[in-house]
């Protein structure tokens, strides 16, 4: 087959794939993560239900797909916060705001634990944290954070207490955790 024939089946199925997960989306936020079915994704995104199981076998097949696409965001959004210009404390802090507002829009329920039990997800703590700790060794380096401790240390500890952001209730409460949060990195007197 010629290349063009290939590139243009790639891209429709890519497309069938995007709509599908872009289906998921809205049907998650219409109505939570149980609200997604197999028969309502297909609606949704406008094809048969024997294409929609030509790419997927069933609706938590779906969520995964669209759980590990939403991670994936979010790991562009916080790589964006590291590479922007600014000091080590700011690109940290910028890091652990974005972190922290991505933790509170979390989906609670069982269905939820499942799809954060996942290997991209343990994949994308473990890159995230990556991340923490080299913001925090280069703020070491610059005596803007604390040495005391290895970074890799501090970076869990961030990761962890910036997560307690799914259960609050206001913006301001995020900014106060990120605050408490990083002030424990502050360099001792």
């Amino acid at each position: 087959m010629p290349k063009l024939w290939n590139e243009t089946i790639d891209a429709h199925r890519h497309a069938v794939r995007e709509a599908i997960l872009d289906a998921a989306a809205a049907l998650i936020q219409d109505g939570g993560l149980r609200a997604v079915t197999m028969s309502q994704l297909a609606e949704r995104a406008g094809i048969g239900r024997a294409t929609l199981y030509k790419y997927f076998p069933d609706a938590e097949a779906v969520l995964g797909a669209w759980h590990e696409r939403q991670i994936t965001a979010h790991l562009h959004q916080l790589a964006e916060a590291v590479h922007r210009p600014g000091t080590p404390t700011q690109r940290l802090t910028a890091v652990a705001t974005a972190y922290a507002d991505i933790a509170r829009q979390r989906h609670g329920g069982e269905l939820a634990t499942l799809l954060h039990r996942s290997e991209h997800v343990s994949h994308a703590e473990q890159h995230l944290t990556g991340l923490l700790e080299a913001l925090i060794t280069e703020g070491a380096q610059a005596a803007e954070l604390r040495d005391d401790v290895p970074p890799a240390e501090l970076a869990a500890y961030c990761l962890h207490a910036l997560t307690a952001a799914s259960t609050l209730p206001s913006q301001a409460a995020v900014d106060r955790l990120v605050a408490v949060t990083l002030g424990a990195l502050r360099p001792l007197p």
